[in-house]
């Protein structure tokens, strides 16, 4: 169940929202005027939460070059490796 605050407690309860969102690891959502405003949440959860997105990006572009037949051999991989780490 997700937690929903007004936009007031957010100035008048910051420690205790920030509190809540690096110890339980979720955002709360905050209200303006009755309205969903915004989302809080730690640095950390948005930063995995950032890397997931882009995993996810880099995996669908793979699995699009694997289906248009965009791909190059073990070899190929195996010597741009190599030149990359230089052994």
């Amino acid at each position: 169940m997700p937690v929903i605050r007004k936009s007031a407690d957010l100035r008048n309860n910051y420690g205790e929202i920030s509190d809540f969102c690096h110890n339980n690891r979720e955002p709360i959502f905050i209200t303006k005027n009755g309205q969903g405003d915004l989302a809080v949440m730690s640095i950390q959860v948005y930063e995995e939460l950032v890397g997931k997105i882009e995993l996810y990006k880099s995996l669908q572009l793979g699995m699009n070059q694997i289906k248009n037949g965009e791909t190059i051999s073990k070899e190929k991989v195996f010597k741009k490796i190599h030149k990359y780490i230089g052994n």
